[in-house]
């Protein structure tokens, strides 16, 4: 065979094998086992840095020299004649157990009848009384028994003498404690009896009451 017919011969495509030849022939099979990436540690990112104030300071602050000098407080515009007022909040819009008792002077008159009735909305299980000595506001309470009662009249002893103004305390067997309140000085009430009144309010009294039953 020349070396031409030999270089044809190599361009003609190989004779593939027969079907039931290649079904016989083994086929080789490599089982790698899977293996999970490595996880990659995660660096943590730095916190981005604080960049500049762009809103400035809101703040109150004084003036410089130059605006001093430059007496731009008379340049601004509006009335010069503005009147400015602090406002402090009346004595309904406060709460009576905040204030404190002043001291009453004998010439004072006694509160009117209708502002006590109004105050007597601030102030809890009180109720007005007519005495010998003019009006008063009245409280009882039903303790568990006389030494919760006892104990209830050293609590309202310990706020009224930090208030500067005492009651008219009656420790009632067997379990009954009553408290009346006013200003004897002037015959009548004041705004100190309705302050007390609202601080003993505020005493702590669930653990001398009586237990309630708990039915089945």
């Amino acid at each position: 065979m020349s070396a031409i017919h030999h270089h044809l011969f190599s361009l003609l495509p190989a004779r593939s094998p027969p079907p039931d030849e290649l079904l016989r022939r083994p086929v080789p099979f490599r089982f790698s086992p899977f293996k999970p990436p490595k996880p990659s540690r995660l660096q943590a990112r730095p916190p981005p840095a604080a960049g500049p104030d762009l809103l400035g300071d809101f703040g109150a602050r004084d003036p410089f020299p130059e605006e001093i000098e430059s007496r731009f407080g008379e340049k601004v515009l509006g009335p010069s004649d503005t009147e400015h007022k602090i406002l402090i909040p009346t004595l309904h819009a406060l709460s009576l157990s905040q204030l404190r008792c002043d001291p009453v002077r004998p010439s004072q008159p006694p509160m009117p009848i209708d502002e006590a009735k109004a105050l007597m909305r601030k102030i809890v299980g009180w109720r007005l009384v007519e005495g010998e000595e003019g009006t008063r506001i009245q409280c009882v309470w039903k303790v568990r028994d006389f030494g919760c009662g006892l104990e209830l009249v050293n609590r309202i002893f310990r706020v009224s003498t930090a208030a500067g103004h005492y009651p008219n305390l009656h420790l009632e067997q067997p379990n009954l404690v009553r408290a009346e309140i006013w200003t004897a000085s002037i015959g009548g009430l004041s705004i100190n009896d309705f302050i007390l009144a609202a601080k003993i309010d505020e005493i702590p009294t669930s653990d001398l009451l009586p237990k309630k039953r708990m039915w089945a």
